[in-house]
């Protein structure tokens, strides 16, 4: 599966895209485009509401200029939150073939927003955050049910002082009676953060947040399924009833979600994979504006997609909340994670990650 793929154009479009060996023609900036898929194990399965993940798939794209120099970008699906799926990525490149533009690139349709926002990512070509901070504060992630109390120790000695439980995958009953036991595991002014991935009803989500006041929840993440029937009306219910703030996840899988909630005056919280949207940096501006909630969030990408995801929560302008990327070590392979889960990211510590790195190990 992993291996470099290109697709050769037609006769009559390689005439019009090669010039001088493909690069440059009149004043129209060309591409050489390259992509590596990847299928990668974690080192434990994740569960969540969706049900157990064992391994990641996407494509890490590779845009050289007519300079030779040249910028990377992750391609990171996540099919149940109603992206595209791999194979319509890497379809979607096959298309653009070896040879490509800036124009042909602009026209990658909405429905392929994971590999919009590689392509685009990868013409920055590593371009750095301007005016942004030079640290994120960053939210442990636990592993759903009792297993988190065995990880969470060890986490609050590292320092960390916000955590991220997934709920919504056993009984919720268990889960509510655990809640209370593993709060007093957190260190003081520590906050949990509860995501359920969609998997309750609005009767459960209720009976969560009902159980939440009291306790040191931060939000509750996506309770209630984003095709649900009424789900929007439900959300915006649960928002407004209960003094836990409630957040959106697979609400927002891309820049016309986030406009509809924006539109629908969301009074909580927003949590953005930057990973699944096509326009990264132009819906993170839209959020701005509104003067937006929002937690920057994994999408369990490699280092490649951490990167770019990580730089845009660095100049994020509003007030920060930490960041959901305390998910690594993640890989079997270490050298495709990102920065090592701590209390903290520098910025340094995002600019150190380096694309060809990952890009040299899927030769």
């Amino acid at each position: 599966m992993n291996g470099v793929g290109f697709r050769a154009v037609s006769a009559n479009r390689k005439s019009s895209l090669r010039r001088s060996e493909g690069w440059c023609e009149l004043g129209v900036v060309k591409y050489r485009l390259q992509y590596r898929r990847y299928a990668l194990p974690f080192r434990s399965p994740v569960r969540t509401g969706h049900g157990v993940w064992a391994e990641r798939e996407g494509l890490i794209v590779r845009l050289e200029d007519e300079a030779g120099v040249a910028g990377y970008g992750e391609a990171a699906p996540i099919p149940h939150f109603k992206t595209e799926t791999v194979d319509a990525a890497e379809a979607g490149v096959r298309l653009l073939g070896e040879w490509t533009s800036t124009e042909e690139l602009g026209e990658l349709p909405a429905g392929l927003a994971t590999l919009r926002q590689a392509v685009g990512a990868a013409q920055e070509r590593g371009a750095a955050a301007v005016g942004g901070r030079d640290f994120l504060g960053v939210a442990a992630l636990l592993s759903a049910g009792r297993a988190a109390f065995a990880q969470v120790g060890s986490r609050v000695e590292m320092g960390f002082r916000v955590f991220k439980w997934k709920v919504g995958v056993g009984d919720i009953a268990d889960e509510l009676a655990m809640l209370e036991d593993l709060c007093a595991e957190l260190p003081t002014g520590g906050k949990l953060r509860l995501d359920a991935n969609g998997a309750w009803d609005r009767r459960r989500a209720e009976r969560c947040l009902e159980r939440c006041a009291g306790c040191p929840v931060e939000f509750l993440e996506q309770p209630i399924a984003a095709d649900a029937r009424g789900a929007a009306d439900v959300l915006l219910g649960l928002a407004g009833d209960y003094p836990t703030p409630v957040a959106l996840d697979e609400s927002l899988v891309g820049e016309e979600d986030i406009e509809r909630w924006i539109g629908a005056g969301w009074p909580g919280v927003y949590v953005v994979k930057p990973a699944l949207l096509g326009d990264a940096r132009g819906a993170m501006a839209r959020l701005a504006q509104a003067k937006a909630d929002v937690v920057f969030s994994s999408a369990l990408e490699t280092a490649v997609g951490a990167q770019t995801a990580l730089r845009l929560a660095l100049a994020w302008p509003g007030e920060p909340r930490a960041v959901g990327f305390g998910v690594w070590p993640r890989f079997v392979d270490d050298r495709f994670d990102g920065p090592f889960a701590a209390p903290f990211f520098r910025a340094e510590d995002v600019a150190r990650l380096n694309p060809e790195d990952v890009w040299s190990a899927l030769s």
